[in-house]
């Protein structure tokens, strides 16, 4: 599955993504709640495990926000709270599920295979991801400019799947960053200008014009353009 964690106690956060990583799940995780917003909105995650009690935004506003915005995964509410007028407000606003701390991860894992169950899903037709010249195939990972196949590496395929989903919408450097290199990485803005470099060497035609644009300071939006 591919999961967002949102929780702000550090040590809890890197023991739970490391135990997420061991059964096999992608993890992304942040450590409050509008980053959550932010990269739910950018992201397709199957399952967002949510500390009700977070910075910036608590559990509760960012469960009823992404319902709002059509987030249609499943959401798994982390709470000290385990009266029985909070976990009914939680359900109320859309959490699919709720674990009390302290937990055990026999208890968490259990949680999410019974959500994977309920949200899967049947095979669907290939989903195809276009702007200007550039179709992307996510079921397949075919990329193809102009109808010919290119290749991309995975980074550059990662990157580029990003912001076809996300056309318009300027993504900021440290979204990206996380996103493709991880949480806890060293990677800085250098690398991710460098990835980009790559990336338009590969989808632009020539000339000075980019798919890819670089908004100053931010970071970087992908134009949706009709072929």
């Amino acid at each position: 599955m591919f999961i967002l964690l949102v929780e702000d106690d550090k040590r809890l956060g890197n023991l739970v993504v490391h135990m997420l990583k061991k059964e096999k799940h992608n993890v992304d995780w942040v450590l409050n709640g509008e980053d959550a917003v932010m990269y739910a909105k950018a992201s397709q995650y199957d399952l967002i495990i949510l500390d009700w009690m977070m910075p910036k935004k608590n559990g509760i506003t960012v469960c009823k926000e992404l319902r709002q915005f059509g987030f249609d995964g499943a959401i798994l509410m982390v709470t000290a709270k385990d009266g029985l007028e909070d976990r009914v407000q939680g359900l109320d606003f859309g959490a699919d599920d709720y674990i009390v701390k302290p937990f055990e991860f026999a208890e968490l894992f259990a949680r999410i295979r019974a959500l994977q169950r309920r949200i899967t899903k049947p095979l669907v037709q290939d989903e195809i991801l276009t702007a200007g010249p550039i179709r992307l195939n996510v079921v397949t990972h075919v990329v193809e400019k102009d109808g010919i196949e290119i290749q991309l590496t995975p980074k550059e395929y990662q990157l580029l799947e990003l912001f076809l989903r996300n056309p318009n919408q300027t993504l900021p450097r440290d979204l990206l960053i996380d996103r493709i290199w991880g949480f806890e990485s060293d990677v800085n803005s250098n690398n991710l200008d460098a990835l980009v470099r790559l990336l338009r060497k590969k989808i632009d035609d020539d000339g000075d014009h980019h798919l890819i644009q670089n908004i100053r300071g931010v970071g970087y939006k992908i134009e949706k353009q009709t072929v």
